[in-house]
């Protein structure tokens, strides 16, 4: 009998170390993965993600917490942005762990601000609820060497057809550059549409990158398009094309 006991605890104890392991588990999708799906309340409604936006371009930009100051900043750099990102057909969602409620209070107290010398701005995607971080743990939001279990800041750019294409995360303290996110969309969205690459340090109308394949015999490697009149090269592994 007390055999039997013993193997009935250690299998409550096994299953319940499962459990919560499972339930603790977080992980982060990498570049070329499907993101996450996940239904959620947000300031606009209910969520369901990615499907609610079709065949669109999707930012998911994460936080710790409401009322944040370097939060703040960018919150209201998006909403300056806004509609860029809406002419790019990018949809931005924005997840931290606090509830819906206080979600709407540090909405209503952001679109009230005149964030360097601007008129408030009405702030136009939503606010996610993940206060049962839910969507933390489906995109490693969460990173055991932080200091806190706060959500870290990342941004998570997801193409039209639900893959991730760039991934970043940022330390507490030091603001994202919202400019250059709106930049990374704009690149995805034009290497992929010309096959080409974009060089670094790179602006959009700026030239471009052309690939080369690599020659089956001994010699040069060949440039794709070679016969693009417009091709210019400064290194036979650098070949490039003006974007005009």
């Amino acid at each position: 009998m007390k055999h039997k006991f013993f193997l009935i605890a250690c299998s409550l104890l096994f299953a319940t170390m499962v459990f919560a392991q499972e339930n603790n588990e977080t992980s982060i999708p990498l570049i070329g993965d499907d993101a996450p799906t996940f239904t959620a309340e947000t300031t606009k409604g209910t969520l369901h993600f990615p499907e609610d936006y079709g065949k669109k371009w999707k930012i998911i930009f994460s936080h710790p917490h409401d009322f944040t100051p370097v939060c703040s900043s960018e919150l209201l750099e998006l909403a300056y942005l806004q509609n860029d990102f809406d002419e790019l057909g990018v949809k931005l969602v924005i997840v931290s762990d606090d509830d819906l409620e206080f979600h709407k209070n540090w909405k209503k107290s952001l679109e009230s601000l005149s964030y360097k010398n601007r008129e408030p701005v009405e702030i136009q995607f939503p606010l996610v609820d993940d206060k049962s971080k839910v969507i933390a743990k489906k995109y490693g939001m969460i990173h055991p060497s932080n200091p806190t279990t706060e959500y870290v800041r990342g941004v998570f750019i997801i193409d039209p057809d639900n893959k991730v294409r760039a991934i970043s995360f940022s330390p507490m303290q030091v603001g994202r550059n919202i400019e250059d996110i709106k930049r990374t969309v704009i690149a995805l969205q034009t290497t992929e549409s010309s096959a080409v690459m974009t060089p670094a340090d790179w602006q959009p109308g700026e030239d471009v990158l052309v690939p080369y394949v690599k020659s089956d015999k001994k010699g040069d490697p060949k440039v794709a398009n070679k016969d693009d009149q417009d091709l210019y090269q400064i290194a036979w592994y650098m070949v490039f094309k003006p974007m005009n």
